[in-house]
């Protein structure tokens, strides 16, 4: 039963992602990218070959309505390899034994810091591999922040509203 409710929210924030957020494009340096959450609250359990085919196949699905060629894929899977060390570093050994990885279960030091790290480095990546060129730096670096706090904001209230 978990995982058909883990499925369809997954499917319902893939739709918001490509009806709703993907046309936002605010300030024409503001993409939130609100999948993310599917991907950061996974089970701490998987093993991590589990979490980077996940990670593929939600990248892929992002690619092809957002005709990326890969970069969503790419990012998702990068971290996806780095999320089980940030996690063995930012969690106690009593938080590790949690099921999920939320708000609630880590604690809000703790599910602050592992968010923040994952979007940045999930949107550096995104807008560096879109660039392609070091010569658009500054605008890579202004769509990093801008998209990354608004995906933060958005992943954080999510996780607030539920666990209230």
């Amino acid at each position: 039963m978990e995982w058909t409710k883990q499925i369809g929210r997954y499917i319902l924030v893939m739709v918001l992602q490509v009806l709703l957020f993907d046309q936002l494009q605010l300030w024409g340096a503001c993409h939130p990218y609100i999948y993310l959450l599917c991907l950061l609250m996974m089970p701490i359990t998987l093993p991590p070959i589990a979490d980077m085919l996940i990670g593929g196949i939600i990248g892929l699905i992002m690619d092809m309505f957002c005709n990326s060629l890969g970069v969503h894929t790419a990012s998702c899977i990068l971290i996806m390899f780095l999320r089980p060390y940030l996690l063995g570093v930012i969690l106690n050994d009593k938080d590790r034994l949690n099921e999920q990885v939320s708000l609630r279960s880590i604690g809000m030091e703790a599910f602050i810091k592992y968010v923040v790290i994952l979007v940045l480095i999930h949107h550096l990546t995104v807008f560096s591999l879109a660039a392609w060129s070091w010569y658009h730096i500054g605008f890579v670096l202004l769509e990093t922040a801008v998209s990354s706090v608004i995906t933060i904001f958005v992943i954080i209230g999510y996780n607030i509203l539920k666990y209230r």
